[in-house]
């Protein structure tokens, strides 16, 4: 029988987390929005942005306001009610983070859940009031009121968390004085990992929704409808098109080169840290580590003035050569566009060296020492402890930087592209990160943002896809895999 109630109890504790899981989802659909009483506001914002900012609110009433049509306390009330409703719902997150707990710890999670949904449902109500005013105004044409259906799904879901809180609560066994407030360290590890996960998800998963701009024949300012919708006719138009075919070629042609330019050179930071290791003078090698990692921390945009200042016709390069007598008159390097997947090599080494050494320097840390002192016992010179020792013991860092390099192969970025390109080396300085910003927002924001959107999914389905084939390559021939 006990053995029974424990699966129901940890049943309903997992109906519990689901339920809080879809409020907070609900929570970036704007569709749900229980905020939106007027179709004045964005139909594009979700319950969150309606308590992150005022001004997506207010932005809307702004003529209705000037004209007296809306009370600025009615949007107040509607901020403060989305404001509420947003701690109301952090608050029900802290509390299903503790239900991970012990049976302490599970009642006091509970609890929150259960005051949080309930504090909900009454801010909730809040929008009642709000929806009322803006009804009852002079103008009611022109405001456009309307009762947000989430409304109703927010509250459903309060009133479900709360229920399920107070049901989870008395079916956890009674306290004794021996229980703590504890969690088992492998829940710890989750929560701990939780807001990088969320982060992940937000950042990278979450703009995939953008991917729908591809199947319309969309322009900045108009909504997505049916009117507009054209299915695959941008990925049509990228194969058939014989403009398009040639970009694509010349973009792909720049990106695979200076790419393939990196990965043929990345032993670099391995060797580099490997030296920077035997240096035997701590200071100095703090001199040189400190040197050659703040390139890193340094913007495109600053680099491209530091080798302004020094290439161009005035620059010190040409300076100094004038003043030697070697030339008569200064020649601006940066405008060729001869040599340049080699420059922009140069400068990415020279910017990134030092703080790619560092995973490097960090595994040779690791390496067992006792391996040096045998190695030097039998005779070993610091050539061959470096060969024999360090190199295998860096071999698989490298392997799993080796097949994230192939897997990344197609974003270059497009900060350091951006700012060395001029008239002269815009053909092959343009990488595909370079040529989808171009495409999307060039010529003043005017750009094509549908087929920059298809560019944009053929790269990430293709970096996929050679991150899958480099992993499955990495254990067939050595036997280990990173997924």
């Amino acid at each position: 029988m006990s053995e029974i109630k424990l699966q129901k109890s940890n049943s309903l504790m997992l109906l519990l987390r689901g339920a809080v899981i879809v409020l907070v989802s609900a929570l970036i659909i704007p569709p749900l929005n229980p905020a939106r009483m007027s179709e004045l506001i964005d139909k594009n914002s979700a319950f969150f942005t309606m308590a992150t900012s005022y001004g997506s609110l207010s932005e809307a009433f702004t003529r209705a306001i000037n004209r007296g049509w809306v009370d600025s306390s009615t949007l107040i009330t509607i901020y403060i009610s989305s404001l509420l409703g947003l701690l109301c719902i952090l608050t029900i997150v802290a509390g299903c983070c503790m239900t991970l707990g012990k049976k302490r710890l599970q009642k006091l999670g509970t609890l929150i859940i259960s005051i949080g949904s309930s504090v909900g449902i009454l801010d909730l109500m809040l929008l009642i009031p709000a929806y009322l005013a803006l009804s009852g105004s002079s103008r009611p044409g022109s405001i456009k009121p309307m009762f947000a259906f989430g409304f109703w799904v927010f509250t459903a879901l309060f009133i479900a968390c709360g229920v399920l809180a107070l049901i989870n609560m008395k079916s956890i066994p009674k306290l004794t004085e021996e229980d703590k407030y504890e969690m088992e360290a492998k829940y710890r590890l989750f929560l701990m990992i939780l807001p990088f996960v969320i982060l992940c998800f937000a950042f990278c998963y979450l703009p995939l929704w953008g991917w729908r701009y591809s199947f319309f024949d969309y322009k900045p300012g108009i909504d997505l409808s049916s009117d507009n919708f054209v299915g695959f006719k941008w990925f049509t138009f990228l194969f058939k098109n014989a403009a398009s075919r040639a970009d694509i070629i010349r973009v792909m042609t720049n990106t695979l080169a200076m790419s393939g330019l990196g990965i043929i050179t990345s032993f670099v930071p391995m060797a580099f840290a490997i030296f920077l290791t035997e240096i035997k003078s701590n200071k100095f090698r703090k001199l040189v580590q400190v040197v050659t990692t703040i390139p890193n921390f340094i913007s495109w945009v600053l680099v491209f003035s530091f080798a302004f200042a020094l290439f161009s016709t005035e620059g010190f390069v040409n300076s100094m050569l004038i003043d030697l007598g070697l030339i008569k008159t200064g020649t601006n390097f940066l405008m060729s566009g001869s040599h340049i997947w080699l420059k922009m090599w140069a400068w990415g080494t020279w910017k990134g060296l030092g703080w790619s050494a560092i995973i490097y320097i960090a595994a040779i840390s690791s390496i067992d020492q006792q391996l040096y002192e045998a190695a030097t016992v039998d005779g070993a010179g610091r050539f061959k402890r470096i060969w024999h020792i360090t190199v295998p013991g860096l071999i698989p860092t490298f392997c799993v930087l080796l097949l994230l390099g192939i897997a990344g192969i197609l974003s270059n970025g497009m900060d350091q592209y951006y700012v060395f390109r001029n008239s002269a080396n815009q053909n092959p300085i343009e990488v595909l990160d370079l040529y989808v910003y171009l495409l999307g927002l060039g010529n003043g924001g005017t750009g094509n943002i549908p087929l920059a959107t298809v560019v944009g999914m053929m790269k990430s389905i293709i970096s996929v896809v050679l991150l899958l084939g480099a992993n499955w390559v990495s254990k067939l021939i050595r036997g280990d895999s990173i997924i």
